[in-house]
């Protein structure tokens, strides 16, 4: 059921939009979509610093172009959010932002777009760039507080950047994790060996040193992933508290192996069938065959929308799986957290997550694609889809 709430002045639409984002934007320009009086939703960009007046053109073309890829959308509002003070230095300052704002509203009307309000909300004000009566020194932020207050809407997060760290994980729980992963992978390497070594001379006894000096929870890991959809479908439904060390270095195993990740994302994605699809995909890539190119598309957001609710548990899963993971093998799950808040229209999330892989793998092939998708502002074909 929609909450429907009514904007009387500019104050109490300013109250409105965190509300609409989940979050307080900070060092940004939101632009509040409408169609025709009603919003449909919030796209938040990072403010630029640099002041140069192709870098401000282009930035407006990509605000706007987005706004227009949503459907039905004929409105735009323009909030700056910013950290300076409400008025410009010099001679004849301006309000902070204007100029940003004024080649927004260009781009806006170029577009067909027509310009809701334009509004700066700075540390120490907030005002209007449209209304020429507005007080110069701006209002006071008090009154957007005080009416975000008494909003029958859940609190919003401190600012985009709430819930980016990843979960604290106690020292001692990173160490089982650790040593779960070197019994796996060192159970994983006795089976290759075996399967590669020539069968036993009749009379022989077998070779020495097997299952009997492995823990036997490492077989019990190896064996859930016999079946790899199942194993990362049952994932979806636990929670940082079921993740025990096995069972946490089965699924760090998984998304540290491009193909497996890719198997994963795929699956959480668009369910279980795509999961063995995707399986099916890399075990003929791996003899020889194409890789299909539907599947790839899909990474880069084309297709239908996916269920939001699968991507949100598989993104809580996965930081809750690479703040437990071993700092080498980390890139893998960040890769994979990276492409996921992508996948959910959270740009920023997505970069954060990417930046943190590079800097450990520089070469990470996944964390790179996150990253460029990301500075090329290229968002999922689902972000523009009406829910």
């Amino acid at each position: 059921m929609q909450t429907v709430i009514k904007a009387a002045d500019a104050a109490d639409f300013l109250a409105l939009v965190p509300a609409l984002a989940g979050y307080h934007p900070r060092r940004s320009l939101a632009l509040v979509l409408f169609r025709k009086k009603r919003t449909a939703g919030v796209m938040r960009l990072d403010l630029p610093a640099d002041t140069d007046l192709v870098d401000r053109d282009a930035y407006a073309s990509t605000a706007i172009g987005l706004a227009c890829k949503v459907p039905d959308v004929d409105g735009v509002a323009v909030v700056v959010y910013t950290d300076a003070g409400y008025r410009s230095a010099g001679d004849d300052p301006l309000i902070t932002g204007s100029a940003i704002v004024d080649a927004v509203e260009t781009h806006a009307h170029a577009c067909g777009l027509r310009l809701v309000d334009a509004l700066c909300v700075a540390s120490d004000a907030w005002g209007s760039y449209l209304d020429p009566d507005f007080p110069r020194e701006g209002r006071p932020l008090a009154e957007i507080s005080s009416r975000a207050a008494d909003l029958p809407l859940p609190a919003p997060a401190e600012d985009q950047g709430t819930q980016l760290a990843l979960p604290v994980v106690d020292l001692a729980e990173k160490e089982r994790v650790a040593r779960a992963l070197l019994a796996i992978e060192d159970y994983a390497t006795r089976l290759l060996c075996e399967a590669a070594a020539p069968p036993p001379t009749p009379g022989r006894r077998g070779r020495p040193g097997s299952a009997a000096s492995l823990d036997p929870r490492a077989i019990v890991a190896m064996e859930a992933l016999d079946d790899i959809p199942q194993l990362l479908e049952d994932a979806l439904g636990m929670t940082a508290e079921d993740l025990d060390p096995f069972a946490s270095a089965a699924l760090i195993w998984c998304l540290a192996r491009p193909a497996l990740r890719d198997v994963a994302l795929a699956q959480w994605c668009d369910g279980i069938v795509a999961g063995d699809l995707a399986l099916e995909a890399q075990l003929e890539w791996q003899r020889g065959g194409e890789y299909p190119e539907d599947g790839a598309r899909r990474f880069m957001g084309e297709g239908p929308r996916p269920d939001p609710d699968r991507l949100k548990r598989a993104r809580d899963l996965v930081r809750a799986l690479a703040a437990r993971t071993p700092r080498d093998l980390r890139p893998g799950p960040l890769a994979a957290l990276g492409w996921l808040s992508w996948a959910l229209g959270q740009s920023s999330h997505a970069a954060w997550y990417s930046d943190r892989g590079l800097e450990i793998d520089p070469e990470h092939g996944m964390c790179q694609i996150v990253r460029t998708l990301v500075r090329a502002g290229h968002l999922p074909e689902w972000a523009f889809e009406r829910p």
